[in-house]
């Protein structure tokens, strides 16, 4: 059996119009995006000699939805582009680009027409801000949204009856070149020191995949007269929202407090653990998350890579992470705090590149313990699969593995 192709679709109340896609992921590969595809069923009876239209949009949203000053809405379109579908004004067949197209036409029938909408290099990938819990309504995002409608004309009010939206979201992946892994070495003299205290961090790599855990590797030489009482890692995220001001949210995502201590000409060698992870995170407000799809969980906002040229005014919400290791030397008036800091970058990896790993990881260890493996999916496929009794009939596609 081959592959699987899920296709999201939804209909207007008035069955006039309806869209189908085969996926509402779209990548930015910084130099280039994938285009959106689909294809709108219109219903002839009830169309009533309206014609169909089809939009592509990109809103940044900083307000609740129903919220307005003065006549002014807490939102800003980015991007609209509105094509006529129905009647098509060229054949089927020079609109059609993809392989997905041709299949939901051949199943849809004559009354299927696609549309292809190429993203612009400056718009912002979606990203949102996290609302508290007691919020209620739309938060901070930038948001994409394919919609259909019927109407008259393409400037007439379109009535929600008539109209459809599916919403999608533009995403990156972590790149295939990782720059060189961050490091840091700071000296730090005290007031009333001779010697100073020697601080080097680095990471293991620039880029981290969702839910990884992070190696920090800290060395200490402690020369000074101070004792380091206390060791603790952060990982902070800043968000900073370019479009309609200059703000800057730095929140903490992740925090490890340690219980070392280095005495004064002492030292330290020792690798920390930390992860930044949304679960732990749920109810601070502020934070930024990558776009949400309706019944999906989301996850921390990915880093953002923007292509060189492109005004970062209008990229909505930037995102970057930083590690941030803070020492606390006690002295005998006051304490001091030493701080260094590791930009990294968290992202998802690439499909294939999960793929790869999966591969690469069934296809590790010695002849023996590949065949044991083997083994044990055979058995599981075979537990699972139901009893066939009489004519029953058999779906395969419901057998694990097929």
């Amino acid at each position: 059996m081959g592959p699987k192709h899920i296709v999201f679709k939804k209909l207007s109340k008035d069955k006039s119009v309806g869209v189908y896609m085969g996926r509402r992921d779209f990548v930015d590969h910084v130099d280039c995006v994938d285009p959106v595809d689909g294809v709108v069923l219109v219903d002839p009876v009830q169309m009533r000699g309206r014609k169909a239209f089809v939009a592509l949009s990109c809103t940044f949203r900083y307000g609740a939805e129903d919220e307005e000053v003065l006549g002014i809405e807490f939102r800003r379109d980015l991007y609209l582009c509105t094509r006529q579908v129905y009647p098509p004004l060229q054949d089927k067949e020079r609109s059609t680009h993809t392989r997905m197209q041709n299949r939901l036409l051949c199943k849809l029938g004559e009354n299927a027409y696609p549309f292809f909408f190429e993203f612009p290099d400056n718009l912002p990938c979606s990203v949102g801000l996290q609302p508290a819990p007691t919020d209620v309504g739309k938060h901070c995002a930038v948001e994409f949204e394919v919609k259909a409608f019927s109407a008259k004309t393409q400037g007439e009010k379109v009535r929600k009856r008539s109209t459809v939206k599916l919403m999608i979201r533009k995403v990156q992946y972590a790149p295939e070149q990782s720059g060189p892994a961050p490091s840091v070495q700071t000296a730090y003299e005290f007031a009333i020191s001779d010697k100073s205290l020697l601080l080097e961090a680095s990471l293991e790599k620039l880029t981290y995949y969702h839910g990884e855990n992070i190696n920090i590797h800290l060395s200490i030489t402690n020369n000074s007269s101070r004792t380091v009482k206390s060791i603790c890692f952060l990982v902070e995220q800043v968000a900073n929202v370019v479009l309609y001001s200059s703000d800057s949210y730095v929140k903490t995502v992740a925090e490890e407090q340690t219980s070392d201590t280095v005495a004064s000409g002492g030292s330290l060698e020792k690798v920390y653990t930390i992860l930044p992870v949304l679960a732990n995170n749920s109810e601070k407000r502020g934070i930024a998350l990558d776009g949400k799809l309706k019944y999906e969980d989301t996850n921390l906002a990915s880093s953002s890579i923007v292509k060189e040229g492109v005004l970062k005014e209008v990229l909505g919400i930037l995102v970057c992470y930083k590690v941030v290791v803070k020492l606390k030397a006690g002295g005998m008036i006051a304490s001091s705090e030493v701080r260094a800091e590791l930009p990294f970058q968290l992202m998802h990896p690439k499909p294939d590149a999960v793929s790869t790993m999966r591969r690469c990881w069934r296809g590790s260890g010695t002849a023996a313990q590949r065949e044991r493996r083997t083994r044990r999916r055979r058995r599981r496929r075979v537990a699972t699969r139901p009893q066939l009794k009489g004519d029953d009939i058999t779906d395969r596609s419901l057998w694990p593995g097929s």
